[in-house]
């Protein structure tokens, strides 16, 4: 979650070579402008070419995607990434996020479908969220997208938006949705002390996409069109499972790339969680640290009464099951980025935790 608080402390480069983006109206390219303030608008920016709510990206904005996103309350997202001229991310290792160069920007938009059975019926723009590198660090802008969907507004404070919708099964469904600001969203974006990305590592990206030019695994895409160096293509790089996709990998590796994505951004050594002791990352190893047979450092509401974090065949007697299935701001977790209960996610980690008893 990237967002700012108080726009005369935002941190930006003031040198052109280290700023990014706004669009030529001729040649519809992306150059460099110098600037101390985000933007008013996110039509600014010119990410986005046509009518901006259908996203479509402008030269050198390439979309991306990962193997298992976060759970949002049920949105889609759409995610595009830019990098200034001749420079490119750097791979470090498939479970850390890419070293980027000073002036990327991560653009992600949550959405919701008026109807998943039908697409042709129209979507809703929530939230576009920026993510810049900076010279010294990472920051953040949020903007909020009106309700005729023409543009998007820059959001410092956070705003509720009540969001209807029919999912696939043909359920209306309604939510409160939370434009988390700028605490909240450190709460995630924290590693070692300093905000950074979660989703871009290796291990999310490798995957195929379609682009307007074909299918292509977004590693090699990324490579061809320079934003990706260090990359050996005959390389068979680690690929976190789909959690929803059975033939991804077996049930554990899919119920640790749920946790990694959902969880494991906080519950790792590095992160605002730390102090658990909990680890939940997708390479994490079957002992205490993943939570088996671990007392809960919570306590009360926190733990619904049960005693360890996970107990391998007892589902149902385990405080990790009973927080995600919660919606009680003491007990539920993750804590933040949700109102609503991830039934499929839910039920996921109770079949792993079922099965792990044999």
């Amino acid at each position: 979650m990237y967002f700012l608080t108080n726009r005369k402390s935002l941190f930006f480069v003031l040198i052109s070579s280290f700023i990014f983006t706004c669009c030529d109206s001729i040649s519809q390219q992306v150059k460099n402008v110098n600037y101390q303030e985000p933007f008013e608008k996110l039509s600014q920016y010119n990410f986005f070419i046509g009518k901006i709510a259908d996203l479509q990206p402008n030269k050198k904005v390439l979309p991306y995607d990962l193997n298992s996103p976060l759970f949002s309350d049920y949105a889609y997202k759409s995610r595009f990434i830019w990098m200034p001229k001749e420079t490119s991310a750097k791979f470090i290792s498939s479970g850390k996020v890419l070293n980027f160069p000073v002036g990327t920007i991560l653009i992600k938009t949550f959405y919701y479908q008026n109807d998943e059975r039908d697409i042709n019926k129209g979507k809703r723009n929530i939230e576009t969220r920026l993510l810049i590198k900076g010279k010294d660090k990472w920051e953040a802008h949020g903007y909020t997208w009106n309700d005729k969907q023409t543009d998007a507004t820059l959001n410092i404070v956070g705003e509720i938006k009540t969001v209807n919708w029919i999912n696939q099964t043909g359920k209306h469904l309604m939510v409160d949705y939370i434009i988390p600001n700028k605490n909240q969203c450190k709460g995630c974006h924290y590693n070692k002390g300093v905000q950074e990305p979660i989703g871009p590592k290796i291990r999310n990206l490798n995957k195929e996409f379609t682009y307007l030019d074909g299918k292509m695994n977004q590693l090699k895409k990324w490579n061809a069109v320079g934003y990706l160096s260090d990359y050996q293509l005959e390389t068979n790089y680690e690929k976190v499972a789909q959690w929803n996709n059975p033939i991804s990998g077996t049930l554990h590796e899919r119920a640790l790339a749920y946790l990694d994505i959902n969880c494991g951004h906080c519950h790792n050594p590095n992160g605002p969680a730390s102090t658990t002791g909990l680890n939940l990352v997708a390479e994490a190893e079957m002992n205490i640290n993943l939570g088996i047979n671990k007392p809960s450092v919570a306590a009360g509401t926190g733990t619904g009464g049960f005693a360890l974090n996970i107990i391998p065949g007892y589902p149902e007697e385990s405080i990790m099951t009973y927080r995600m299935a919660s919606t009680e701001p003491a007990a539920m977790m993750p804590e933040l980025g949700r109102r609503m209960v991830h039934e499929e996610g839910v039920e996921l980690i109770k079949e792993w935790i079922l099965k792990m008893k044999n």
